[in-house]
């Protein structure tokens, strides 16, 4: 979502984004040569690992705005292996900056990392790996290898950045009602300010100091009543007060609209708050600490209408402060109110985690390394993540390449499964998906031959 504000500025806080990760680099066959020792062993070295996609929390970034202008990202692939044992180079990663407060998602809205405090990292994308050369494949019956292992390719991802503002207080009301007003004269913050509706097009955040404490206002666009349905721009903001510990209903004492008072004000509100809520972490937000903050009181009609407003509130156990960010008038009562609040909430959280590395572990045990369908008359699918990353690394255009993915599957036991499934000899064998698979015809005395060197190029596996 992007809005202009300003002169001509913009503030993004969703997009969509797509990013690639770097290929591993291919591995080397080579075989040592000098003067006098024609055949000195294999020396292919290994290729290097292809570069992964970073994002990375920096506190200087304040908008998504570079990344819905170029949402596509790739990272460099991994330099091949060379003679002489000389691995490639590994692809740098590339690092992403995103505010502190973005939200990863997958596309069905999955949350795939929170990103809070500065410097916390998430790979979004894995580099492939590179593959091995015929030095690393050597064995005592395969002395000198004829090839080598192809470089993995680079994962590649959508994902959706969302960006919820990390503040201690959210000033909410209605337009116009002087939240921009009143961060500008609590902080040093600048927000445009004018006598119309929806003034405030992107959530602004100010800094405001209270003795020794100091804590972030956030001033989010004006909600309406229908906001959490989608009317006005309140939906396209609620999500920035979702991290906000303190909620301070700020509520025009002078307004001229008709129907409106700051008691129908603060209940269309504490509606709108209630049909959106949700938890994220701690609580939901109607269950957070709020005050109500009566402005305008300037003005002669409105210091009469807070007065007769403010015992109602009192009423229903709410803190009440009359302030005029005009005048600055009670402003100083109300930095010290909302500081308060936060320092105890601050002071019932755990202590401070320190800059995470946010990592998406592979599921290890219990996980089936592989499966034989039967999809036809003779015909077999293989699924299973390590028969399809030996495929990737297979350099088909040499057999005896083709021999040794052939002795891969034999050894995982490939062979007997498919015996079991009921496959015979001619069977059509499929390893990847229905879509993309790589076709085989099946022979099953392959196996057995498995155990036996052919000689380089003529292995009829």
């Amino acid at each position: 979502m992007a809005a202009n504000s300003g002169a001509g500025a913009q503030f993004v806080d969703r997009v969509v984004l797509q990013v690639v990760a770097g290929n591993g680099g291919h591995g080397c066959a080579s075989v040592h040569r000098e003067k006098f020792k024609p055949l000195g062993g294999p020396d292919g070295a290994n290729g290097g690992n292809g570069g992964d996609v970073v994002l990375e929390v920096d506190t200087n970034t304040a908008s998504l705005l570079d990344y819905h202008r170029r949402p596509h990202r790739k990272a460099p692939n991994g330099r091949p292996g060379q003679g002489g044992h000389r691995t490639g180079a590994n692809g740098e990663p590339v690092v992403l900056p995103v505010p502190d407060g973005t939200v990863v998602k997958s596309p069905d809205g999955e949350v795939l990392a929170d990103l809070v405090g500065e410097g916390t990292r998430f790979v979004v994308a894995q580099g492939g790996r590179g593959g091995l050369g015929n030095a690393a494949l050597a064995t005592a019956k395969r002395k000198a290898p004829g090839f080598a292992l192809l470089g993995e390719p680079g994962e590649q991802r959508e994902v959706v950045l969302e960006l919820k503002s990390v503040a201690d207080v959210a000033l909410v009301g209605f337009p116009s009602a002087g939240k921009s007003s009143l961060i500008a004269a609590l902080s040093a913050a600048k927000p445009k300010i004018a006598d119309y509706p929806f003034t405030t097009l992107v959530p602004n955040l100010g800094v405001v100091s209270a003795g020794d404490t100091t804590f972030t206002v956030a001033d989010v666009p004006g909600l309406i009543e229908g906001a959490s349905e989608g009317r006005g721009l309140g939906l396209e903001f609620l999500r920035h007060i979702e991290r906000s510990s303190t909620l301070a209903h700020v509520l025009d004492c002078a307004t001229l609209e008709p129907g409106r008072d700051p008691v129908s004000d603060f209940e269309v509100i504490e509606n709108e708050l209630q049909a959106y809520d949700r938890v994220l972490g701690d609580r939901p937000l109607s269950d957070r600490p709020r005050v109500v903050v009566l402005n305008k009181v300037d003005v002669p009609d409105g210091r009469e209408l807070a007065d007769m407003v403010r015992p109602e509130f009192e009423k229903r156990g709410l803190k009440v402060y009359e302030v005029s960010a005009a005048t600055h008038e009670g402003l100083r009562e109300l930095s010290f109110a909302m500081a308060g609040m936060v320092q105890e909430y601050r002071a019932s959280l755990p202590p401070a985690e320190p800059t995470r590395l946010v990592i998406r572990p592979v599921p290890v045990g219990g996980e089936v390394e592989y499966e034989v369908r039967n999809v036809g008359d003779n015909t077999y699918l293989i699924t299973g993540e390590k028969p399809v990353r030996w495929l990737r690394q297979t350099d088909f255009g040499n057999e005896e390449a083709v021999g040794y993915l052939a002795d891969r599957l034999a050894r995982l036991g490939v062979e007997e499964e498919l015996a079991k499934a009921g496959a015979s000899a001619g069977a059509t064998v499929l390893i990847g998906t229905m879509d993309d698979a790589i076709v085989f015809d099946w022979e099953p005395e392959a196996a057995a031959a498995a155990a036996a060197a052919s000689p380089r190029g003529t292995d009829r596996r």
